[in-house]
């Protein structure tokens, strides 16, 4: 141990919604703790928030919680609605498991009987055409995404809920509230543009100095939440950019959004994911408007084509609304934290809004942070950004594992995207190595290293068998066979009880509007 005092000032360069939801995050934590660490957030005017799926994955609710506030100011303020899955439909190229069409859930909840195999290996040895989709065969979530409802009853105590669920919302807006928390929580603002990165040796920073020619401003800690830019971790320090456009292709986005016809139209509580020839559409819905997308790849359907096919997609509806292209790189930085600066957000890296993973990220890296930089010298320190680089670039390639995932299953061959997805060559080597396997064996988990996954194991069966994978049925006993029938009997009951106790999603948005 060395004298050297701990951190006193971390400085968080760029707000938008990693920097906001890091220091809030920060502020709230590290204050609970004692720390007396100081936080100050440099904001450009210059740059805006951007908002491309403006979705989230569930552990956004135990983040938001952590900050102190009710569930419901934070549905008001930032125009939320609440998201139980993800509905893919034309993906598989053929009609799936349980159903008649090309149309099947990813649900939050987890399978009956927890995240071990459960009743797959039953469901796996169910033959006949009546056998229902896996999703439905574990658990009651579909049965009320299908029919619009909510995840929750307006009595439910804020956070909790039936059903697992994360959010809908609109990004500048909870960008706008988690400053007003951060301020709150006694994180200092400060409007401006970075001119100079002020260093004091090859992996230090000292100071950011606001090009207007005011005061640098000092810290031990610098958190870059630059964006794309990646102004410190990059441009200043090296941080090489490691590209996945060769496995993920898609680079481009067209967004744009529709207002309902009538303030009492029903939304849907699940984001909608529909594949085209070049990408795929997303179609959310927040209490006044939808907003819907055209993620593609420009290697494979240019611009106009891409208009196109949002529009033939969102029909009249979005006659007379403009869209908005986002243009990005898929990948991220292999090493996230040099010296004393961390890559949050945009700057550490970015994939397409698939699973909704960049909110998620923002939330891991915020929450390593809070855990390892407090209290810490600079031996210990370092130590901390070795295991840091460590942890979080192994979760970035996890997801890509993940995300290919949706591709690589697919039947779809009429195009030169789906078959370029569909060739192994262009898929991971430990994604590859799993669906050798799996092609023998039900996943397992041992299959992966938990600390470096966003995706549970049931996530990944939802995709695998949701797609269609097919996996011999392990043997299972006339015991098992029994329970495990008697189990998905159970399950179709608690829909029946599910679909009868909570109301339309549209009721229980408007309930905290009201609130």
């Amino acid at each position: 141990m060395t004298d050297t005092p701990p951190l006193a000032r971390i400085v968080i360069v760029g707000g938008g919604t990693a920097g906001w939801l890091t220091a809030a995050y920060l502020s709230r934590t590290l204050a609970r703790a004692g720390s007396g660490v100081a936080t100050t957030v440099v904001e450009s005017p210059d740059i805006p928030i951007i908002g491309v799926g403006e979705g989230s994955f569930p552990t956004l609710r135990s983040t938001l919680q952590a900050l102190g506030r009710g569930e419901g100011e934070f549905v008001r303020a930032a125009d939320a609605t609440f998201k139980q899955g993800v509905r893919f439909v034309g993906w598989a190229g053929r009609p799936v498991p349980g159903s008649d069409s090309d149309d099947y859930f990813h649900v939050f909840e987890l399978p009956y009987g927890g995240d071990s195999p459960g009743l797959l290996p039953a469901w796996l040895a169910t033959d006949g055409a009546g056998r229902p989709s896996y999703a439905d065969a574990v658990s009651a979530q579909g049965a009320v995404m299908r029919r619009e409802l909510g995840p929750k009853r307006p009595g439910d105590p804020d956070w909790e809920a039936p059903f697992n669920y994360a959010y809908h919302f609109d990004a500048p807006k909870l960008a706008a509230w988690l400053r007003e928390v951060a301020i709150a929580n006694g994180v200092t603002r400060v409007v401006a543009t970075v001119g100079e990165v002020v260093r004091g040796g090859a992996d230090r920073i000292v100071a950011v100095a606001p090009d207007d020619g005011r005061e640098a401003i000092a810290g031990d800690l610098f958190i870059d939440c630059t964006g794309f830019s990646a102004r410190l971790i990059g441009e200043t320090l090296g941080s090489r950019f490691r590209p996945t456009d060769d496995i993920l292709f898609n680079d481009r986005a067209l967004a744009v959004q529709i207002p309902y016809d009538r303030p009492d139209a029903t939304i849907e509580s699940y984001t909608r994911a529909t594949a085209h020839d070049g990408g795929w559409i997303w179609d959310i819905g927040l209490s006044g408007r939808r907003g819907i997308g055209c993620v593609y790849s420009s290697r494979h359907l240019d611009d106009e084509a891409a208009e196109r096919t949002l529009r033939s997609y969102a029909g009249p509806a979005a006659d007379g609304f403009s869209v908005r292209q986002l243009r990005f790189r898929t990948g991220y930085r292999e090493t996230q934290w040099i010296g004393n600066c961390v890559a949050i957000g945009l700057s550490a890296g970015f994939f397409e809004p698939l699973e909704s993973t960049g909110i998620m990220l923002i939330e891991v890296a915020a929450r390593l942070v809070a855990e390892l930089a407090p209290n810490a010298d600079p031996a210990s320190l370092a130590a901390a950004a070795r295991l840091y680089n460590r942890l979080m670039p192994a979760r970035y390639a996890a997801i890509v594992e993940f995300l290919k995932l949706h591709y690589a299953l697919s039947h779809r061959r009429g195009s030169d995207y789906w078959r370029d997805n569909t060739d192994r060559a262009s898929w991971p080597a430990g994604l590859a190595d799993k669906l050798d396997m799996w092609g023998r064996r039900p996943p397992s988990r041992f299959d992966f290293v938990i600390d470096h996954e966003s995706f549970l194991p049931p996530n990944w069966q939802y995709i695998l068998y949701g797609h269609g994978f097919d996996t011999p049925a392990p043997a299972l006993g006339p015991t098992e066979f029994t329970a495990a029938h008697a189990a998905f009997a159970r399950v179709r009951q608690a829909q029946g009880k599910a679909v009868a106790a909570l109301g339309s999603h549209r009721a229980l948005v408007d309930h905290f509007h009201r609130a």
